[in-house]
């Protein structure tokens, strides 16, 4: 088969490649070598800031890796022979040093180890890690003071639902386990024992179009089999102790006692139609023994539930941080409706063993529950609400103590997109339980934010008066580079902390630092090396420009190493269209010129190789009332994407007569948008996009209508419907097994069965999801935008 003929080929990858088919290509050797680099060590932090671990990672995995037999059921994807989730990315190696770099042990490991997670005890003294071998997967030990001695802690950690979680004493774990008497795997059925039949006589339910759901009696009978475990207490030599009897058990969670377990049970009946978040559950405590001492709830199905609604009856249950053994949660007072008009829609409740009275109301919320923060004193809790009118963010210290008489009083008021207005979040550490609690000295509390600037962002860490919420700055992050606050400790003596900070620049890749805030005196603790250096010329600022309507906007535009000014280049768009109630939150930029220029994956800037002009995360407002907000939504992009032509050729860098668009998932539909509704771009590529909303009828993205409130809104910006009018080439790339809502590969296949007559091709990447993750996928997705962009954009003559 000749594959580069017409511009209307469909290309479809098989996972058997030896068959004929087209195999898997390789972009330019400069690419694949950039793309290949290792990265740099991740870092984690022991709670205390004295320890430091750094893990090897590969740059990729194999598509061997992805290729491994895989379970979909009830909205998870698993790995039948790790007894936990599907997984490809693993640790290769771990390290652990002491903060200053004087002591540092490589941990024995097997070569071709696969570590899944890592885990800090938070006293510091130890961590743990879950290694997958053939026979399962297993959890280890590591103390600090002997880490050449790493002990087997559990042989067969059952991860589907719920891993483990440490004990208040923390020299303890919870862990669950797979069944010691299992058996063997269901066997698949010869025959179906009858149809799958779904009823809804009688029983409406606007949902989300979800994927990897339960089909049928097999799939359920999968389901008990591998999510099923046992709940087991082990200590540091391996030692377990038997926690109730096998059950399908979605999270369990110790008391900030050590003496209860809060647990949750799935039960039956399952949904064909709603993953395992919205399946029937039981709320329990139990003892140690396993017995339950107190059902919290039982939670039916739940279906029935309003667009953008909750459940009735108690959600988010909790234990009470600060508190031996009290439950604390939240219910709705609006129905769970959003649309109702309620003077408070939620109410926190609380709970106290031995649960031989009735709960206690705590105080009331306007608006949807938010979450809480709790504080060195257990009176005191922090309890955000959102306002999905408005979009807007509030956070209110509530003091429960009756003696001190004090009302609520507001920490954070104001709208979520605010950028530059947002304070931060509260620095945690640790309390005795290991629950997170705000790090405090004194009276000062302690923020750490991004710091968005209209130049860029520049985190910050302030310190707040719990008294009076007066703010100080401590430190801020100086122009020219990208540092935030990756710990904070004290010295005895010093006023001011001592903080890790993790610092980058464009010509400089990650690396921490500690800053003595009291001395000024800053130690460089890592010196991890550029992985591509031969990207360093590039060149990136941020530019800022208006829409036609007055909007602000920005982007970061990246040239090509060794570019001459003046000269013009084809140009790359790349965006993702954003929701915003108001225009000035808009046009807040979000973009940031100073960190490390790096390339990994599927990143769209590879065609800086090839010599073009990037504009990267061009911002794509949507601006108006969340209700309505869709009924402007291809007006408003094609204004953004002129716009950001014009300022690139106005500074002379793009060639108007050779530009492209691209994005991915929300950007990807945003892509055929753009090319159907404008004659702007000479080529697209979108990659893992929904192009047909009647196929999303209960909403997507943030629009809260169904398709039957909204039929004319769903056509018109269905760039399926309007595939006649795309009449330059588009690239349509999708992974065979995306399993984001919405995106199902279906949508890239009809969509270029619509526009095969006026050019495109769709490339199914087999075993991919949402994102593409396999060297192969990722290389091949490389060669393919190259080679189109460069065929219909920069080489295209007129």
């Amino acid at each position: 088969m000749c594959r580069r003929l017409p511009s209307i080929l469909m290309v479809f990858l098989l996972m058997n490649l030896s068959n004929g088919q087209d195999r898997y290509r390789l972009p330019p050797q400069e690419v694949v070598e950039i793309i290949d680099a290792k990265p740099e060590p991740s870092v984690s932090l022991s709670p205390n800031g004295k320890w430091m671990l750094l893990f090897q990672n590969d740059a990729m995995p194999s598509i061997e890796d992805l290729g491994k037999r895989m379970l979909r059921l009830a909205g998870m994807r698993l790995d039948p022979a790790a007894d936990g989730g599907f997984q490809v990315d693993f640790i290769r190696g771990i390290t652990l040093r002491t903060i200053d770099g004087m002591k540092s042990t490589v941990i024995p490991m097997e070569k071709g180890v696969r570590i899944g997670g890592v885990s800090w005890s938070h006293k510091s003294q130890a961590f743990v890690f879950s290694k997958i071998v053939a026979g399962g997967t297993e959890l280890w030990l590591v103390h600090v003071d002997r880490p050449d001695k790493p002990i087997r802690l559990v042989a067969r950690l059952s991860s589907v639902l719920d891993a483990f979680d440490w004990m208040p004493d923390a020299e303890h774990l919870l862990c669950s386990i797979v069944p010691p008497d299992r058996g063997p795997e269901p066997k698949a059925p010869v025959a179906p024992s009858g149809p799958s039949v779904q009823e809804s006589i009688g029983n409406t339910s606007p949902t989300r179009t979800y994927q990897d759901l339960l089909s049928n009696a097999y799939d359920e009978a999968l389901f008990d089999y591998y999510a099923t475990s046992q709940l087991v207490l082990v200590d540091f030599e391996g030692n377990a102790k038997s926690i109730g009897k096998p059950a399908l058990i979605d999270n369990a969670s110790p008391s900030p006692s050590g003496t209860s377990i809060l647990v949750t049970s799935i039960r039956r009946p399952y949904s064909y139609t709603l993953t395992l978040a919205s399946f029937p559950r039981t709320i329990e405590v139990w003892d140690l023994k396993g017995d339950a001492i107190h059902r919290v709830v039982d939670i039916p199905l739940e279906e029935n539930i309003p667009i953008e609604g909750v459940r009735l009856g108690p959600r988010n249950v909790q234990w009470r941080v600060g508190k031996p053994a009290e439950l604390i949660w939240t219910e709705a007072l609006d129905q769970g409706d959003p649309r109702n008009k309620v003077e408070f829609r939620e109410r926190i409740m609380t709970h106290s063993f031995p649960f031989d009275r009735e709960p206690k109301e705590l105080f009331k919320l306007k608006h949807r529950y938010g979450g809480l923060s709790y504080f060195k004193d257990p009176d005191l809790l922090l309890a955000t609400e959102t306002d999905r009118d408005r979009r807007w963010v509030t956070s209110t210290v509530h003091d429960l103590n009756p003696d001190r008489k004090q009302g609520p009083r507001i920490w954070i008021d104001r709208s979520v997109r605010d950028r530059y207005g947002d304070p931060g979040r509260l620095v945690t550490e640790p309390d005795a339980s290991g629950n997170p609690i705000a790090l405090q000295r004194g009276n000062w509390l302690f923020m750490s934010g991004q710091g968005a600037t209209p130049n860029g962002n520049l985190p910050f860490l302030d310190r707040r008066s719990l008294v009076d919420f007066q703010t100080e700055r401590l430190w801020r992050c100086r122009e020219g580079a990208v540092e935030s606050v990756a710990r904070i400790s004290f010295v005895e003596g010093n006023e001011k902390p001592t903080l890790i900070t993790r610092h980058e620049s464009p010509s400089e890749p990650p690396n921490y630092y500690s800053q003595n805030l009291e001395t000024s005196e800053r130690t460089r603790l890592t010196d991890f090396e550029d992985p591509t250096p031969q990207i360093r010329g590039i060149q990136k600022k941020l530019i800022k420009y208006k829409r036609a309507d007055g909007v602000p906007l920005s982007a970061t535009l990246y040239l090509p190493a060794g570019y001459q000014p003046g000269t013009r280049l084809p140009l790359l768009v790349w965006a993702y269209p954003l929701e915003f109630n108001d225009a000035d939150t808009a046009g807040q930029v979000s973009a940031t010129p100073f960190r490390f220029t790096r390339m990994g994956g599927i990143t769209h800037l590879a065609m800086l190789t090839q010599g073009y002009a990037i504009m990267d995360d061009a911002t794509m407002p949507i601006v108006g009332d969340p209700e309505t907000m869709n009924d402007n939504f291809v007006e408003q992009i094609v204004d953004a994407a002129k716009a950001a032509i014009d300022v690139a050729v106005e500074l002379g860098v793009a060639d108007p007569k050779r530009v492209a668009i691209g994005g991915h998932s929300y950007g990807a539909f945003m892509t055929a948008n753009l090319m159907a509704h404008s004659d702007l771009f000479r080529a697209g590529v979108a990659r893992s996009g929904a192009y047909n909303r009647t196929l999303t009828p209960f909403g997507f993205q943030s629009e809260r209508r169904p398709l039957w409130e909204a039929k004319e809104i769903y056509l018109g910006i269905s760039p399926f419907m309007h595939a006649d009018k795309i009449k330059k080439p588009l690239l349509l790339i999708h992974g065979e097994n995306d399993n984001n809502p919405g995106t199902f590969p279906i949508q890239s296949q009809r969509m270029y069965q619509a526009i095969k007559g006026t050019g495109g091709i769709v490339v199914m990447l087999p075993l991919e999801s949402h994102g593409y993750r396999a060297r192969e996928s990722v290389l091949h997705t490389h060669a393919e935008t190259i080679e189109w962009l460069n065929r219909y954009v920069r080489d295209a003559v007129d």
